[in-house]
């Protein structure tokens, strides 16, 4: 109907105001942080960054389920009294192999291996070859594991990433063993590669009955708190997975950084039995197989927490902090491509982008004035309208604008003028039937609705597909036509029709000026 109550009116009046003040904080600075100052975050090709190129080590990711996987088989046969000797990893052919004790316990031990949990179905294979029993990792399960490790380790990078403040960074998968790290505004990215170049695999083991020699079941690590090579135990007693919490503090015994830390029940349990068991023994910290520390045990630690010192300064404290408290990567992640792109980049861009837009936006402004007259001003101001709305809403929502959602901006206006086009051309035939005014600008609209509607919806969900599956570009591009096409419906049917009635109701014309 062409009548707007007085509600309406304000309704659609109060909703063009706030996006006018939604867009505000974009183009004025914060007058103070405690305010909720929200803005459009521009993205790397027009505010320029740094962009990483992150590579998984699968060959590292196979080594440690190697040991795992010797670790289980070993307590496994110790559990069930079944004896071994000889125990070899082999990471060339991905396998392991032992001798059982007697041919007596052949078949046990065999049993018992097969009884191992998969980490993935088919993990892998047990045979028996030259007396030995194998056990060997099946290439299509590493390949899911793989797969299982990228998926953890982009969450995972994220939390990073997200603790250092980086405003609004891009994480993706690239391939099979790949993530793309794109940085917005961060022009020396060396703190950011350190931090996600660290596994950050916290365990804490007992060092080996003689420290300076390696025997069956443990590894020589370097010691960093006296540089030196000790041979610490393989098996690992208390694992940095149970760990619910870290922190940077003060010492107060030696004045310098320390990390605290926080296990959680079932960690606190292994971390109560084990020291409880080994009073007076040394028990190693260790962070990528390197020992931070091996303090001596001298009672049983059975509240869940305990602290890590080790040279730290602030910073180092801080990070290594933010790394606990991310989670261990599954497997050592290594930059293999490294660019960074300077603002003055990103100032042409937005430059070129911001004068196509205003181009593209003063020729459709003179083209509707020229042909459809009064009308024609009418579209332009919703046309104006919408821009403002579109702004708005990605500013309410912090999004990321970049190059191809400004085109995604541009296409929208198109699509807008196409629908205040077609309420015009109707309104014209609605004229030429020797309909009046009012009866015609009624039919234009109604009988326009229908297929504006039509068209816009199908736009919307083929754009809410390519948001969903797409990445990257695609799903900028995407984003912006989908709050379009939305904003679009808002301008063209309700606030083009106010400003159409509200002239109607105050001139009360004799013919219509389109």
């Amino acid at each position: 109907m062409m009548y707007y109550s007085r509600l309406r009116l304000l309704g659609v009046a109060g909703i063009c105001l706030m996006g006018v003040l939604l867009c505000l904080p974009n183009f004025l600075r914060s007058p103070s942080p405690s305010l909720p100052w929200r803005q459009i975050h521009l993205g790397l090709d027009l505010r320029g960054g740094s962009y990483l190129l992150l590579q998984l080590d699968l060959k590292s990711l196979e080594h440690d389920r190697l040991q795992s996987l010797q670790d289980q088989a070993r307590q496994t046969l110790l559990d069930r009294s079944l004896g071994y000797r000889d125990f070899v990893r082999d990471d060339a052919t991905a396998s392991l192999s032992f001798m059982p004790r007697s041919d007596a316990e052949r078949d046990a031990a065999l049993k018992a291996m097969q009884s191992l949990p998969p980490v993935v179905p088919n993990e892998f294979t047990t045979s028996e070859k030259d007396g030995r029993i194998v056990l060997t990792l099946q290439h299509e399960a590493m390949l899911a594991r793989a797969r299982e490790a990228v998926a953890q380790s982009i969450e995972i990078v994220r939390r990073r990433i997200d603790a250092t403040g980086a405003i609004d960074p891009s994480i993706a998968r690239e391939g099979d063993d790949r993530i793309v790290v794109e940085l917005p505004g961060v022009s020396d990215p060396e703190r950011i590669k350190s931090l996600l170049g660290t596994t950050a695999r916290l365990t804490f083991r007992l060092l080996a009955p003689n420290p300076s020699v390696a025997s069956p079941g443990s590894t020589m690590l370097e010691d960093e708190s006296v540089h030196t090579q000790v041979a610490v135990q393989d098996h690992v007693d208390v694992d940095g997975t149970d760990l619910t919490n870290a922190g940077a503090v003060i010492d107060q015994q030696s004045g310098g950084w320390a990390v605290t830390f926080q296990l959680n029940s079932a960690g606190a349990t292994a971390f109560a039995n084990v020291t409880r068991a080994n009073v007076g023994k040394r028990f190693a910290i260790v962070l990528d197989n390197k020992v931070i520390e091996a303090p001596n045990i001298i009672n049983p630690i059975t509240a869940g927490n305990g602290q890590i010192t080790g040279g730290f300064d602030a910073r180092s404290a801080s990070d290594l902090a933010l790394l606990l408290r991310a989670g261990a990567l599954p497997a050592p992640l290594s930059v293999v491509e490294q660019r960074t792109i300077g603002p003055s980049l990103g100032a042409a861009s937005i430059h070129a982008g911001v004068i196509s837009l205003l181009t593209g936006l003063l020729l459709v402004i003179a083209f509707m004035v020229l042909f459809y007259g009064r009308f024609g001003l009418y579209a332009d101001i919703a046309l104006f309208a919408n821009l403002i709305l579109m702004v708005a809403i990605l500013s309410l929502f912090q999004a990321t604008l970049t190059l191809p959602g400004m085109a995604g901006m541009l296409l929208t206006l198109g699509m807008a003028v196409d629908a205040n086009i077609l309420i015009n051309e109707r309104i014209r035939e609605e004229v030429k039937r020797g309909r009046g005014p009012l009866q015609a600008l009624q039919a234009g609209f109604d009988r326009a609705t229908g297929t504006i509607i039509d068209s816009n919806a199908t736009a919307f969900l083929a754009h809410v597909m390519l948001f969903v599956f797409g990445t990257g570009p695609v799903r900028n591009f995407a984003l912006t036509i989908t709050i379009g096409i939305v904003t679009t419906l808002f301008t063209t049917l309700l606030l083009s029709r106010l400003l159409a009635v509200r002239w109607y109701a105050l001139a009360r014309p004799k013919e219509l000026p389109v």
